[in-house]
């Protein structure tokens, strides 16, 4: 993974891991990144990781849904 450095607010600062998780449950929500890499993304394990989703309102299930189609829409081709 690559690292990135972004300037943010110092209260973000304060709570540094609970902005990493929404970030990461943010970018996993619109779809940038799989669940593995945005678990991986702030050193989490995929099932605990879901918790943060739940807690920000991310819809696992219809998104891991729509990850399995497409990963099976590629398979066919």
């Amino acid at each position: 993974m690559a690292i990135m450095t972004l300037e943010i607010p110092d209260e973000l600062e304060r709570d540094h891991d609970e902005t990493a998780r929404f970030i990461a449950a943010k970018l996993y929500e619109a779809g940038k990144i799989t669940l593995g890499k945005a678990a991986a993304m702030v050193g989490m394990k995929k099932w605990d990781f879901m918790e943060i989703l739940n807690r920000y309102g991310v819809d696992f299930y219809g998104m891991a849904l729509r990850d399995d189609l497409a990963s099976m829409n590629s398979e066919q081709h």
